[in-house]
């Protein structure tokens, strides 16, 4: 039997971090090393963090970050058999189930929390609040995919986050910043955004590379056929995934890294209640899903895609609405400071409960039968 290969590497997976390949066992290391030398990078270079900037694909996001996320999602969703998303979609209890853990129970979760940990620090708690609302499509597809979740079933949850980001991200931040603290007798925040914004954001962050991915996958299978689109291209475009995971951190810690570094107490103050909203949000989903006897591919889809957080977003609105010298853009730079080494942690986590989750509901469907049926071949 051949050795399993992980996300970043051919088209099977392995159960545990002990089957993984050598760089992917210790990819927390890079990870910290990647923040380390971005942080270091922004602290130690003078004006890096001006020339990094100077080039906007987006209102508040540079260029280099974009490069980053399109190099790090491109393999991931080229690696998606779109000819299966319809299967996923008939899936009524993990759609539901997404959709009201990411737009009900996260921002609920996070202004609680916010308000209950930060209840003197204003700035940090409205942008935590709008981290919050940020739901993720980006980076979930690479923790997708090192913990052995289902990629068909996170292309459309993906998909699905983007459509309700465009409509609800604005009047949720209306709501949780303005009418709800009003309610609550609580000091209130004005937050005036424009859909055409948002909608550009996403449109750019995930349009493009889920294009790039589906027409690849396409042209590639027409032309070669997909036993060689499958065992010899995508192990190519694998590891780009991981190149462009930790380039996106540098980039991302060396626009910041001087801000971090000086105030390391607020960092450390922010930090908690995303700490546990993570922590809330992760365990949460993965119980959820068990409970509804999802197969465990589709809970460590759920878990994840309910645990992560657009950060890219959330830096952009906090930097556009109140100024890259605020404390709500400092709170929205500190959310994917804690949100990678601890989703990083989590993938191991997930990879542990796999090998324990129940037998009867560990494969997907395929096809057209019915949830929890069949067993699946290797992804791709």
């Amino acid at each position: 039997m051949p050795r399993p290969a992980s996300a970043f590497e051919g088209p099977a997976r392995g159960d545990a971090p002990g089957r993984l390949s050598f760089v992917n066992r210790l990819l927390p290391v890079w990870i910290l090393l990647a923040m380390g030398l971005g942080i270091g990078l922004g602290r130690w270079v003078p004006g890096l963090n001006r020339h990094l900037d100077a080039i906007q694909v987006a209102q508040g996001t540079s260029l280099p970050i974009f490069v980053g996320l399109l190099v790090m999602m491109y393999p991931v969703l080229a690696k998606v058999r779109y000819g299966r998303l319809s299967g996923v979609t008939r899936d009524r209890r993990m759609l539901v189930s997404s959709l009201v853990l990411n737009w009900v129970v996260g921002p609920a979760v996070m202004f609680a929390l916010a308000w209950l940990l930060l209840p003197g620090l204003p700035a940090y708690r409205t942008g935590l609040v709008i981290v919050g609302l940020a739901r993720c499509i980006a980076m979930v597809l690479v923790w997708n995919d090192l913990s052995c979740g289902d990629r068909e079933a996170a292309a459309v949850l993906v998909a699905l986050n983007s459509l309700f980001q465009i409509v609800a991200f604005a009047v949720l931040g209306y709501f949780y910043l303005r009418v709800l603290p009003g309610w609550l007798g609580l000091s209130t925040v004005g937050l005036h955004l424009s859909i055409a914004t948002i909608a550009g954001t996403v449109a750019i962050f995930l349009g493009v590379p889920l294009v790039a991915g589906y027409l690849t996958r396409v042209v590639g299978e027409r032309a070669r056929g997909r036993a060689w689109y499958e065992e010899k291209l995508l192990p190519r475009l694998g590891p780009f995934a991981l190149y462009g995971l930790l380039y996106t951190i540098v980039v991302l810690f060396a626009l910041q890294g001087r801000t971090i570094t000086a105030r390391p107490g607020d960092v450390a103050r922010i930090a908690l209640p995303l700490l546990c909203y993570f922590a809330v949000m992760w365990f949460g989903s993965f119980w959820l899903g068990r409970a509804l006897r999802l197969p465990y591919e589709r809970t460590a889809t759920l878990a994840f895609t309910a645990a992560g957080n657009n950060f890219e977003l959330a830096i952009a609105v906090c930097i556009g609405v109140f100024g890259v010298t605020s404390g709500e853009a400092l709170a929205g730079v500190v959310g994917p400071l804690i949100e990678v080494p601890v989703l990083v942690s989590l993938v191991y986590v997930a990879l542990w409960a796999r090998r324990r989750y129940p037998p009867a509901v560990r494969a997907p469907a395929l096809g057209n039968a019915p949830p929890g049926a069949g067993t699946r071949e290797p992804a791709a």
